[in-house]
């Protein structure tokens, strides 16, 4: 296994490894999507799990304080920016991986360390859906408001995939931040709220919203909220369940728009009927038009049709 030397300053042997507290531009122009789980061959990988499984972590658990030298294995950290632990998490070392948190306790550093995609352990332990290893780390001292690259706190990052589990973690481990992570915004300006909304995850949504997230909460591209993006994506379920929680109906969005009126030209007739029922006047049709959702589409002008190949949140929209 290949690896570089760093230490706590954050500088390394080769001058190759950057302190994550001081530089967060990414290193190298290819970005590295999934973080190594499977850009490796098997022979290589199979040999990475020998060495593992060889590998003798020494020393006794201690707070770094200021002049605090890391043990050797900790200072060790590979081409991609992974230390030790990321990688035994990316290939679900479990037992190496928890001893190295183990040995790790408070050791603030270590545990946040970001490799080349600004992920930390606790990253990594979420996009590979290992809840028992993230509350381990959150219990040592891992800060779950870090970003990764894109911006994505470890819980967007549960929220985008679905994660029941990693939400559950996150939330339970982190009373304090929750606040915090519940506003924060990725940098495409989408809050976990947001993403659970995207991709339908009711559940989550429903969760996150009985916990203090914005239900109203407004992306920055156009100012939609989960309401506007309900209707979006067509989304009946998701809608009733943010109506039924509070969502404001006449919230408009930059343009001016409320989730009503962009209902008209779209196919499901039960998402316009509820909303115009809740709706007030002045917000239920379009701007200058008098017209009825049976003709309203055939009034757009050649300009004005509405598009239906982009995509919200990497997810196409119809």
């Amino acid at each position: 296994m290949s690896f570089r030397y760093m230490d706590y300053s954050g500088s390394a042997v080769d001058g190759g490894v950057r302190d994550p507290r001081k530089e967060k531009v990414l290193q190298g122009t290819d970005e590295r999507t999934d973080s190594g789980l499977d850009s490796l061959k098997e022979e290589e990988y199979e040999r990475i799990s020998v060495e593992f499984k060889e590998l003798n972590i020494v020393g006794g658990v201690a707070a770094p304080s200021k002049d605090y030298e890391p043990e050797p294995w900790k200072s060790q950290v590979n081409e991609d920016g992974d230390t030790i632990l990321h990688l035994a998490i990316i290939h679900e070392e479990k037992e190496l991986a928890n001893e190295a948190i183990k040995r790790s306790f408070r050791d603030a550093f270590y545990l946040n360390w970001q490799n080349h995609l600004h992920q930390t352990p606790l990253h990594l332990a979420v996009i590979t859906e290992q809840p028992e290893i993230a509350q381990k780390l959150l219990q040592a001292g891992c800060d779950p408001e870090i970003r990764d690259f894109h911006g994505n706190s470890a819980l967007h990052i549960a929220c985008q995939k679905g994660s029941l589990s990693g939400v559950g973690v996150i939330i339970q481990s982190c009373q304090t931040q929750l606040p915090s992570l519940l506003h924060s915004v990725n940098y495409d300006g989408h809050t976990c709220l947001h993403l659970a909304s995207i991709h339908g995850y009711l559940a989550i949504v429903e969760s996150l919203i009985s916990l203090g997230a914005d239900i109203n909460a407004q992306e920055p591209c156009n100012g939609r909220t989960a309401l506007h993006m309900a209707v979006d994506l067509q989304n009946a379920e998701l809608m009733t369940l943010l109506l039924e929680n509070g969502a404001d109906v006449n919230r408009v969005t930059y343009q001016g728009y409320s989730p009503c009126q962009l209902t008209w030209g779209r196919s499901n007739l039960l998402i316009q009927q509820k909303l115009v029922a809740v709706t007030k006047e002045s917000l239920q049709k379009l701007p200058e038009s008098d017209n009825d959702s049976s003709d309203s589409e055939s009034d757009y002008t050649d300009d004005e049709i509405m598009y239906d190949d982009w995509a919200l949140g990497g997810k196409s929209v119809r």
